[in-house]
């Protein structure tokens, strides 16, 4: 099979396309041919290495998290899939690897794929639909009538979360930039701000939910300030904090460092009688599964900004890295 390969870490490395044998698959696993790839920025911080302390792989390795395609082996204590299938899913940690013509997936990580969407729109769903459904669901437990402000509303992330969160019934606010602005009021959101030329803070006030996505420090100190006493602010960039080092079983000196980076950030929630927590995604196909039923029941729909030919896999990194795509960016395997 061809795959796009990570050789060595590096900002400037490009993926390589290699020739690689079929992926053996394990008796809870799948093999999955793949049709269509979703791209994320996520992919372009693994490529450069920025999560290798935490996501040790050893180059070389296939990149790529999310994926929709069909079933064409199952392992023998498979009960949930047979051959035929056609599925979707944001692969787990330490078996990534979408960046190809064949994966071999864990069948606790797959759902059945939207019926009402193509693979191309299938494919742009898990990495963000997961991270919205565990900020705004899980974490956030985000009810009707309160207050979330989704920051970066055009980008794939924002896009999805600001449906999810329409339909829980929150008022959310949200940034972009100039061009975007109705077409995100479109997609439901209440209030939306002009980052290029608008401060968010004045305008926003007493809020329940920060889902937090910019890497600048004033960005987060002023996020703390539009919350209300109680209230969430969940990074989606960081930093990331003990309980994330817990929750990967990470060693005592790595739980060390997270206690250290996470220092400031905690002590500024407790300044503002609020809670942080850093989002570290994870692959679950149970809660894909639901996020299907409010796909199939229209309540959300894909947004996908740019198709790229598999060939064109460097390319669509570097799309996404440039910060330009409204949605979601996808590549076309099959």
């Amino acid at each position: 099979m061809q795959a796009f390969i990570v050789k060595s870490y590096g900002k400037k490395e490009k993926l390589h396309l290699t020739e690689l044998p079929e992926p053996k698959v394990k008796e809870n696993e799948v093999l999955v041919q793949i049709h269509s790839a979703g791209v994320n920025l996520f992919d372009s911080l693994i490529r450069n290495g920025d999560f290798k302390l935490f996501l040790p792989y050893k180059p070389p390795f296939v990149n790529g998290h999310d994926l929709a395609g069909v079933i064409t082996k199952v392992g023998s204590k498979v009960s949930r899939f047979n051959v035929g299938d056609e599925v979707y899913s944001r692969v787990g940690d330490h078996r990534i690897g979408t960046f190809a013509e064949y994966i071999a997936v864990n069948e606790g990580d797959l759902a059945l794929k939207p019926k009402n969407l193509t693979m191309d729109e299938a494919c742009s769903i898990p990495l963000v639909g997961l991270t919205a459904w565990q900020a705004l669901v899980e974490i956030g437990n985000v009810k009707k009538g309160q207050k979330v402000f989704i920051q970066a509303g055009s980008g794939g992330m924002g896009t999805f979360a600001i449906q999810l969160a329409k339909h829980l019934g929150a008022y959310v606010a949200t940034t972009t930039s100039t061009a975007n602005i109705n077409w995100v009021k479109k997609l439901g959101a209440d209030l939306v701000i002009d980052y290029k030329t608008e401060d968010f803070e004045p305008k926003l006030k007493d809020y329940d939910l920060v889902i937090h996505s910019n890497r600048n420090p004033r960005i987060l100190e002023k996020s703390f300030r539009v919350l209300k006493s109680g209230g969430q602010l969940i990074s989606l960039v960081g930093p990331p904090t003990p309980e994330f080092a817990q929750e990967l079983d990470l060693p005592w000196y790595l739980k060390l460092v997270t206690k250290l980076l996470s220092f400031g950030a905690k002590k500024k929630a407790k300044k503002a009688n609020s809670s942080f927590r850093f989002l570290f995604m994870r692959a679950d196909g149970n809660q894909l599964g639901k996020i299907t039923s409010l796909i199939e029941s229209g309540v959300i729909k894909p947004v996908i900004d740019k198709l790229f030919a598999f060939e064109q896999t460097n390319e669509a990194l570097a799309y996404v890295e440039s910060g330009r795509a409204k949605g979601k960016v996808v590549i076309k395997i099959k």
